[in-house]
């Protein structure tokens, strides 16, 4: 029986708990965190907390480092292809201020986007960032483009 959608989306896990469900250590959390590569619920204390889907995404990018050999970086490379401008429908203009469109290896969700209509949102909340970069979405997105 599967979880529904609201639930795996409340953050309930202390970073140690997660750590502890994942098997790796609250250093690896961090760093991940600070590669760009997940983003953390925060409270207003600043304590981190982690749902179900942030556990399901870390499991994910966990497989494609140890089993297919992918390294962060790599990882990083991946999420800064998705097309977020497209996305979130950015205006040309918003474009040409937009560190993420204009080329770089991190995913869009690194960029302070206080030029452009992301500048309000919170990149946890985003759809690129909760539907487009779940690992098999970054796949089923590409193959959309190119149809």
């Amino acid at each position: 029986m599967t979880e529904p959608k609201a639930a795996k989306d409340i953050p309930i896990y202390t970073i140690s708990a997660a750590a502890k469900i994942l098997d790796i250590s609250v250093h690896t959390l961090r760093m991940y965190e600070r590669e760009g590569l997940i983003v953390p619920f925060k409270k207003e204390s600043n304590q981190r907390l982690y749902s179900q889907e942030d556990i399901d995404r870390i499991n994910c990018i966990r497989n494609e480092i140890k089993e297919k050999k992918i390294s962060i970086n790599g990882i990083k490379t991946i999420y800064s292809m998705i097309p977020c401008w497209d996305i979130v429908k950015c205006t040309k203009k918003e474009r040409e201020k937009c560190g993420s469109f204009n080329g770089s290896n991190s995913p869009c969700w690194t960029y302070n986007h206080n030029l452009n209509v992301c500048g309000t949102k919170n990149c946890r909340d985003c759809i690129v960032y909760s539907q487009y970069s779940e690992c098999n979405n970054v796949k089923e997105l590409i193959k959309s483009i190119s149809k």
